[in-house]
């Protein structure tokens, strides 16, 4: 795949023209929340170019039943597939510590389950589930696969984000809203900006060490990810989107096709710190407008370095990657 296809790469761009051309073989991706929609479709694409995949999974059986249907439609694929409860920090050190002693090193991580929108619900810990799940699971699985990714290098960390970070930035005073009232959105929005926060305070800390992060924001789809939405909140949603535009919706395949085109991109080998849209890099653009390009309190260096050490806190581990 040289330059001239990428540049014709936009919103209907799928997985099948971005791995054209691309080899993984000898590569290991690790793909989170695997069990269905966006993962399961990046999982299949890296598959089908020779990476070695681990799905990384709430249920083992959906789990297993989308490894089968990997192994039917891509010859000689090698899928694996092991229970991860991302919500649950013992799940996600159990997770890493047997993960890390089959697998000592790591291409490819690629952080795609979350929780979208979903009504107030906490974890045993008390924080709010939106954040848990995408963000501080995240944040602990990548830590404690840091090594592997190491040993791995070039490697590359993919995180989930959404251009519904708009919706909010990180409430540090408040981000399991315990004084305020709860709203699905902006908590939501406060999760996905950090995953981008995420993703710059990482890079920052691994960078020497070859190993590169990227945020992504897949686009518009209707996956299992939605499961927590009615017709009043895809109104909301309608109003939300950018005057004129609307909400435009994209199959599977060219909703994966960001995240997997962040994974194999050649054009992206040693840059990190970036957020893709539409298999491209994003800008930034503060217009409350906007139909694209991110906020610029989703990349503030103060923030992303607070929330690290937030992160930390919580989760009572430190983690000197730098």
């Amino acid at each position: 795949m040289g330059k001239g296809a990428e540049a014709s790469f936009g919103a209907e761009t799928t997985t099948s023209e971005v791995i054209d051309g691309i080899d993984l073989s000898g590569r290991l991706a690790l793909v989170t929340g695997a069990s269905g929609g966006l993962g399961a479709e990046t999982a299949r694409a890296l598959a089908s170019v020779g990476a070695e995949v681990v799905l990384a999974v709430r249920n083992v059986a959906k789990g297993e039943g989308v490894a089968e249907s990997i192994r039917a439609s891509v010859d000689g694929a090698h899928i694996e597939v092991r229970e991860l409860e991302l919500s649950v920090p013992a799940s996600v050190r159990a997770f890493a510590k047997g993960f890390l002693a089959e697998h000592p090193s790591l291409n490819i991580l690629i952080n795609n389950a979350g929780v979208m929108a979903c009504p107030l619900e906490r974890t045993a810990e008390g924080w709010e589930m939106q954040f848990a799940t995408c963000h501080l699971g995240h944040f602990l699985l990548t830590c404690l696969l840091a090594p592997a990714l190491r040993a791995g290098a070039p490697a590359r960390v993919v995180n989930l984000s959404s251009g519904g970070h708009r919706f909010s930035p990180v409430l540090f005073d408040d981000i399991h809203f315990e004084s305020t009232e709860y709203d699905k959105w902006v908590a939501y929005g406060q999760a996905k900006t950090a995953n981008v926060l995420f993703t710059c305070e990482f890079e920052r800390r691994m960078q020497d060490s070859g190993v590169h992060a990227l945020a992504v924001h897949p686009g518009v789809i209707l996956t299992e990810l939605a499961r927590h939405l009615d017709e009043n909140d895809i109104k909301q949603l309608m109003e939300k989107a950018p005057k004129g535009e609307g909400l435009k919706f994209k199959p599977v395949e060219a909703g994966a096709a960001t995240s997997t085109w962040a994974a194999t991109a050649p054009s992206l080998e040693g840059r990190g710190a970036l957020y893709l849209e539409d298999c491209h890099i994003g800008e930034l653009d503060e217009a409350e407008d906007s139909a694209g390009g991110y906020r610029g309190y989703a990349v503030d260096p103060a923030a992303a370095a607070r929330l690290w050490e937030l992160s930390e806190e919580m989760l009572g581990e430190r983690f000197d990657l730098g």
